[in-house]
C-alpha cells in the first residue's frame, strides 16, 4: 500500500508539473487591448483664446486667466473659497445615496473578479463524505438468488483543473478586470457629478437671492412712486392715468416675485437632495453671490491629456477594453477544451475500515473537448463579438468627441461670459444714471411720466440681468472644471477629496 501510494503521489506531482507547463505555454487568442490614441491637437478651439477674460467692476468681474498646462487640484470646489459649499460637498460624499451604489457596485465588480480568479486560474479542491444503503441484487451476475443489503462509506478528495490553453479563461478575467475598472471611474464620474452640480445649484440660489432682492428693493422704490404720485393726483399735479400706470408697473414687478421663490424653493430642495439630505432639512446652508470668490487662474489641461483624466473617456475605455476581451472569449471557445481530474480517497463497509490502508481509492483522469458542428453558433458569437466591439470603439470616439465639446464650449463661455458682463455692468450703470436723471427732471416737469416709467423698466431689466451675468461666471467656472475631469487624480494629495479606488 506504501508503494501505491508513493506511486500516486508521484504521479500527482508529474501531473502538477505538467499542469503549470501547459498553462505557461498556453497562447491567448483574440487581440490584444491597448487604449486608443490621444486625438491629434494641441487645442481644444478653432481660434485661439486670449490670454484672459476681460474685466468688470465688482468681485465676479475679476479677469481670469488661462494657464495650460496646469494641473488641476483634486478638491477643486475650494479655489470659490467658500467655507459652506466646501463643508456641503464633503458632507455629501459621505451621505450621498449616487455615490453609495457607485461604491457598491465597484465592491461587487471587483469580488466577482475575485471569485472567478479563484475559481479559474487554480485547480478546484473538493473534499468528500458519503454514506449509502445498498441492496444488490445478482441477477446483474448471472445469480438471480442472491442478494445483499449493505452500507457503504467513502471520503476522498477530488482535484479538477481546466487548462487554459488558448486563453480562453484569462480572457474572461480580463473582462472582467476591465469591468472593475469600469465601475472605478463610475464612480469617480458620481464625485465629479454630484461636486459639480452642488456648486451650479449652489450658484443658482445665490443668483435667485440677488435676483430677488434687487426686486423687492426695486418694487419697494416704485412703492414709493406711486405714493408721490397719489398725493400729485390728489392734489391735481397728475392725471389718473399716470396714476393706473404706477400702480400696473408696481403690480407686474411683484408678478415676478413668485416664479423666482419658487425656482428658490427649487434650488434648494435639489441642493439637500444631493447632499443626501431630506428637504426639509433645516441645516442647509444659504447661499449668495457675496460668498464666492471667483478663481482668477484657470487650469487647462492639454487636450493630449484629457482623454487620461475624464472619467468618462476613461470608462468608455474600459467597455472597450471589455469588448475587446470578449472576442477572446468568443475566439477560444472555438478551440479545444482540455480538463484533468484526480481524486485520492477510501471505501469502505465500515466508518472504522474507511481509514484504514486497505481502503483506498484513487484515479487519474483527462478529457479533450473539440467543438466539431454547432449548426455556426461558435462563428456567429465570434462575429457577435466583433461588432461589439466595433460599437464600443464607435462609442469611445464619440466620448472623446463630446469631451472635447464641453471643454470647448465652456472656454469660450468663460470669455463670452466675461464680455457680456462688462456689458451688462455698463447697461446697469447707464439705466442707473438714466433713471435718477429722469427722476430728477420729471420731478421739475422737464419729461413726461411716460419717459420716468420707461426708464424705471429698462433700470429693473438691468438689474435682474446682472445678477444672472454675475452667476453664469462663477457656474462656466465650474463647467470648465468638470468639462476637464476634476482633478482626481491628485485625490492623494487633497485631505479629504474623493479617494480613488
Amino acid at each position: 500500500m506504501i508503494d501505491v501510494n508513493r506511486r500516486f503521489v508521484w504521479r500527482y506531482r508529474r501531473c502538477a508539473v505538467l499542469f503549470g507547463c501547459t498553462a505557461l505555454a498556453g497562447c491567448m487568442v483574440g487581440p490584444d487591448y491597448h487604449s486608443p490614441p490621444a486625438p491629434a491637437t494641441d487645442a481644444y478651439t478653432s481660434t485661439p483664446l486670449p490670454d484672459q477674460t476681460a474685466s468688470a467692476p465688482g468681485a465676479a468681474g475679476l479677469p481670469q486667466r488661462f494657464a495650460p498646462g496646469q494641473d488641476i487640484p483634486a478638491a477643486w470646489w475650494t479655489l470659490f473659497h467658500c467655507e459652506p459649499l466646501d463643508t456641503l460637498i464633503r458632507e455629501a460624499f459621505t451621505n450621498s445615496p449616487n455615490v453609495a451604489a457607485a461604491q457598491a457596485a465597484l465592491r461587487q465588480a471587483h469580488e466577482t473578479y475575485v471569485a472567478q480568479a479563484g475559481g479559474t486560474l487554480l485547480p478546484s479542491v473538493d473534499a468528500q463524505l458519503g454514506a449509502t444503503r445498498e441492496k444488490l441484487n445478482g441477477i446483474a451476475f448471472g445469480q438471480p438468488g442472491l442478494t445483499e443489503e449493505f452500507n457503504l462509506y467513502n471520503a476522498s478528495v477530488n482535484v479538477s483543473y481546466k487548462l487554459d490553453v488558448f486563453g480562453g479563461t484569462r480572457r474572461e478575467l480580463e473582462a472582467l478586470h476591465a469591468q472593475v475598472d469600469y465601475q472605478s471611474y463610475q464612480l469617480q464620474a458620481a464625485y465629479l457629478a454630484m461636486s459639480a452640480n452642488i456648486v451650479t445649484a449652489a450658484v443658482k440660489e445665490a443668483s435667485l437671492r440677488a435676483q430677488i432682492d434687487a426686486t423687492e428693493r426695486i418694487a419697494t422704490e416704485e412703492d414709493e412712486q406711486l405714493a408721490v404720485l397719489s398725493k400729485q393726483f390728489d392734489l391735481g399735479g397728475v392725471s389718473r392715468t399716470a396714476v393706473l400706470a404706477q400702480q400696473t408697473l408696481v403690480a407686474q414687478t411683484r408678478a415676478t416675485l413668485p416664479p423666482l421663490l419658487q425656482q428658490l424653493d427649487q434650488a434648494r430642495h435639489q441642493l439637500a437632495v444631493l447632499a443626501g439630505k431630506l428637504p426639509s432639512d433645516a441645516t442647509l446652508p444659504e447661499f449668495r453671490l457675496d460668498m464666492f470668490s471667483l478663481p482668477v487662474t484657470l487650469p487647462v489641461s492639454l487636450p493630449s491629456a484629457l482623454v487620461r483624466q475624464r472619467p468618462d473617456i476613461l470608462a468608455a475605455d474600459a467597455v472597450l477594453h471589455q469588448a475587446s476581451a470578449q472576442v477572446g472569449v468568443a475566439t477560444a471557445a472555438m478551440y479545444p477544451q482540455i480538463t484533468l481530474s484526480a481524486s485520492y480517497g477510501a471505501e469502505a463497509l465500515t466508518p472504522a475500515q474507511v481509514f484504514r490502508a486497505g481502503s483506498t481509492i484513487w484515479s487519474l483522469g483527462g478529457s479533450l473537448l473539440q467543438p466539431l458542428f454547432h449548426g455556426g453558433q461558435l462563428s456567429a458569437q465570434k462575429r457577435a463579438a466583433e461588432a461589439a466591439y466595433e460599437q464600443a470603439d464607435a462609442q469611445y470616439r464619440e466620448t472623446v468627441l463630446l469631451a472635447f465639446q464641453n471643454v470647448a464650449d465652456s472656454l469660450r463661455a468663460l470669455d463670452h461670459d466675461a464680455t457680456g458682463l462688462k456689458a451688462q455692468t455698463d447697461a446697469w450703470h447707464a439705466a442707473s444714471d438714466s433713471l435718477d436723471l429722469t427722476r430728477g427732471q420729471y420731478r421739475v416737469g422737464g419729461v413726461s411720466y411716460l419717459s420716468l416709467l420707461d426708464a424705471q423698466r429698462q433700470y429693473q431689466q438691468t438689474v435682474v440681468s446682472l445678477a444672472q451675468a454675475q452667476a453664469s461666471r462663477y457656474a462656466d467656472t465650474a463647467a470648465l472644471f468638470q468639462a476637464l475631469g476634476g482633478g482626481w487624480w491628485n485625490a492623494s494629495s487633497a485631505p479629504g477629496a474623493p479617494a480613488t479606488q
